[in-house]
């Protein structure tokens, strides 16, 4: 037999890589770009078996039935406005300390190491910079997103306390990590 075959743990983690990849583009503010952006991931996840890729096209189905100016409030409320719900991670684990500018120092570091440069203005912990990165530098993004486990469980905790439709964009990521804790200080 001639050519490469794509092996289970290859398949596996090429959906991992997409619904990194999805998460990233659905936990963004949802600007002007948001219909269309939903719509190509949607699309994306469609073909995609397991259960990670059917919690994100859930959230889509429901993304699809709320007006953008009324998503665009709902992210607000839902993560700007509330240090239980910040899609800031290392806020979970150095809160507002000097530590933390540490922490984002060497995250930064890390992505460095691979390439990755978190867009202008954004900081590398802010959870959907950290999905692209998984998406794009699996190994590395991976082991970043584990490390940082606590963290999505406590966010993912605050979503469901805010009965947030969100909390299945968190629960598919947590589903495509392994389990057992890696990282720093919780405080919950």
């Amino acid at each position: 037999m001639t050519g490469r075959t794509t092996t289970p743990r290859g398949a596996h983690r090429a959906v991992h890589q997409a619904v990194h990849q999805a998460a990233s583009l659905l936990l963004d503010y949802p600007d002007d770009t948001w219909p269309e952006r939903r719509r190509q991931v949607a699309d994306a996840l469609a073909r995609l078996p397991g259960g990670a890729p059917a919690l994100l096209l859930g959230f889509c189905r429901w993304a699809a039935t709320v007006e953008p100016l009324d998503l665009a409030a709902r992210y607000v409320t839902t993560f700007d406005r509330s240090r239980r719900r910040t899609l800031h991670l290392t806020h979970y684990t150095d809160g507002d300390t000097r530590r933390r500018g540490a922490s984002l120092a060497a995250l930064k570091a890390r992505m460095r190491e691979h390439g990755w440069e978190p867009a202008d203005g954004e900081l590398p912990d802010h959870l959907p910079a950290l999905l692209e990165f998984a998406a794009r530098c699996p190994g590395p993004g991976t082991a970043l997103l584990h490390e940082h486990r606590p963290a999505l469980d406590l966010l993912a905790r605050g979503l469901a306390a805010h009965r947030s439709p969100y909390l299945d964009v968190v629960r598919a990521v947590q589903s495509t990590l392994p389990r057992g804790r890696m990282g720093g200080r919780i405080d919950a």
